[in-house]
């Protein structure tokens, strides 16, 4: 039997005071930190891998994990070039099938990978972000990708982004950043996914029947939000 899923645990009891603080820092001073080596060579090979994709619309999956997220999407989204990228090499060698012709996994650090792909002029037609780290201790608000400097950058990459969690007070300060950076509203919704899961989190919070909540928003001009049903196809 598999083991129920823990629901997280947090000192806070709403969206964290040092929030609009940390945002409007990180507007103020760029991250400037140096980009490792092995990034910039992982960024260097998605970058030719992409190129002989022709002209496809991109979708980003960020933190993939074990990359079963990338193989769906790049099956739902075939007219799309779909990019997962995680830091951690074991998550990565895991086997879940054959990749499609138009996915790709990608070890790097997703801080630089994202700097270097604003750099590139990447703007995305989709992004990922499912079940991040919450990092519920409000000690740790910089360690959740609001409260990160990086997050001006995540968000000129562009495109309709989505964001699950399985911790709404996650979304709901996800959301206020994202006003914060691009005066955009998005409103976190309950989340009911059915089979088959995203990822590996995904399948194990709704089987232990946690509540999910799952945010859109449209980055780009031209672009609706979308359905909250899980079913969107390409446009």
């Amino acid at each position: 039997m598999q083991r129920k899923s823990r629901h997280v645990t947090s000192n806070q009891t709403g969206p964290h005071q040092d929030l609009e603080r940390r945002v409007e820092r990180a507007l103020a001073h760029p991250l400037r930190k140096p980009i490792a080596d092995h990034t910039r060579a992982a960024f260097t090979a998605a970058c030719v891998w992409y190129a002989k994709q022709g002209p496809a619309p991109l979708i980003l999956d960020s933190g993939c994990g074990v990359g079963l997220s990338t193989r769906l999407l790049a099956q739902q989204f075939p007219g799309h070039a779909v990019i997962g990228v995680d830091r951690s090499e074991t998550r990565l060698g895991r086997d879940h099938g054959e990749l499609p012709a138009n996915a790709l996994l990608v070890r790097a650090d997703l801080v630089d990978f994202w700097r270097l792909a604003h750099q590139a002029g990447w703007v995305l037609a989709r992004h990922y972000l499912l079940y991040p780290n919450p990092y519920p201790k409000a000690a740790h608000l910089k360690m959740r990708w609001h409260g990160h400097p990086v997050l001006p950058t995540l968000l000129a990459l562009k495109g309709r982004l989505e964001l699950r969690t399985n911790w709404k007070l996650y979304g709901e300060e996800f959301a206020r950043a994202v006003a914060l950076v691009t005066g955009r509203d998005a409103q976190v919704q309950p989340w009911e996914p059915q089979p088959p899961y995203l990822t590996p989190f995904e399948a194990k919070y709704a089987q232990s029947d946690q509540a999910l909540w799952r945010l859109v928003v449209a980055l780009s001009e031209g672009i609706e939000p979308g359905p909250h049903d899980g079913n969107e196809q390409d446009a």
